[in-house]
């Protein structure tokens, strides 16, 4: 019997990490621990690209800082870093006001009125970043997020020949030596369809996988997307222009990114903006309750009408029971009931 895969009754708030949740970058408590010049480490980054070009190479801007990191792990000023340590750092990352506490209370959004919990509408969050998923997941929002892409480290790589080994050495000294997964601007799109389509629910389904609109998971009209700046322009624009809601927040502290926001808007990139502060009373947590409560409220009408349209009203009697036939005397009043008897 053929069916839908899903019934479209959650929706999805899709975070970017640096900027949106956190005022600094989330390998600042790594550099810190190491005594590592946090300015020259970008600045040496941002020289990768200009350098290796006149070298004859071609590197693609995500994997700058990763490389990066790689070489400090291997020249010593991050010997032994591992993902333990990344993790461990991650617990000292400082968020925005009203963070972790506001993702569970948009959870509670979406079931304050009955019809929503009737439906049994659901809210989910998500962590789409360039940062290191190690670091993220150790953070303060770990347990209160639903999923985390993001780039990650592989420690002691598996050397030639491993296929024909029955066991694998173990090394007690583990230190990343390879990138594993890296997640750059553009890649965060594919993640925003592995949502879409449920692919991180269901290995099954391959984010390349052609599927009918009714058949996912999430609908892109179903999301919403947070982020800082002109770099999620790309993420931005596949919200938007799936039917969701794209969301830019800002350091209030700093009026460039204000400006930076307001032209996103002005250029029809988002939807609205606001600072990055998620405590109850902020415009930001009153921007994202309102848009969440529009998106429940059409899906209670979808899957109202939906019902409507397939449910048959059930056969009537064709002759008037006597109960009818009384009523339908009362309705017409007392003139017209004593003329007909």
């Amino acid at each position: 019997m053929a069916t839908t895969l899903f019934t479209q009754n959650t929706i999805a708030c899709i975070w970017d990490f640096d900027k949106t949740l956190i005022p600094e970058y989330m390998q600042s408590p790594l550099f810190r621990r190491y005594g590592i010049d946090e300015a020259n480490f970008w600045a040496e980054t941002n020289g990768l690209i200009e350098q290796y070009r006149r070298r004859g190479y071609h590197l693609a801007g995500e994997l700058g800082y990763l490389n990066h990191l790689l070489t400090y792990t291997l020249a010593g000023p991050l010997a032994g870093l591992n993902n333990k340590i990344l993790f461990d750092c991650g617990a000292d990352i400082k968020f925005y006001p009203g963070l972790p506490e506001f993702f569970d209370r948009a959870k509670a959004f979406v079931q304050e009125k009955p019809e929503y919990q009737k439906h049994d509408i659901s809210l989910e969050h998500y962590v789409v970043s360039t940062g290191i998923a190690q670091m993220v997941r150790g953070s303060a929002i770990a347990k209160h997020i639903d999923g985390v892409w993001a780039c990650e480290f592989i420690e002691n790589p598996l050397q030639p020949g491993f296929l024909k080994q029955n066991e694998m050495a173990f090394e007690a000294a583990s230190e990343i030596a390879q990138i594993g997964m890296v997640i750059d601007n553009t890649g965060k799109t594919r993640a925003i369809f592995e949502i879409n389509k449920g692919t991180n629910k269901n290995p099954a389904i391959d984010v390349n996988s052609k599927m009918q609109s009714e058949d996912r998971r999430i609908p892109l009209q179903n999301m919403i997307y947070i982020a800082d700046g002109p770099s999620d322009v790309p993420s931005f624009a596949v919200v938007k222009g799936g039917g969701g809601r794209a969301y830019a927040v800002y350091n209030p502290e700093k009026p460039e990114e204000f400006a930076q926001n307001d032209r996103l808007l002005q250029s029809g990139r988002i939807h609205g903006y606001g600072p990055a502060d998620y405590r109850e009373t902020s415009s930001t947590t009153q921007w994202l309750r309102m848009h969440l409560h529009q998106i429940c409220d059409r899906i209670v009408n979808d899957r109202e009408a939906a019902v409507a349209l397939k449910a048959t009203r059930p056969p009537r009697h064709l002759t008037a029971t006597p109960a009818e036939q009384a009523a339908k005397r009362a309705a017409k009043g007392p003139q017209q009931a004593s003329f007909l008897e």
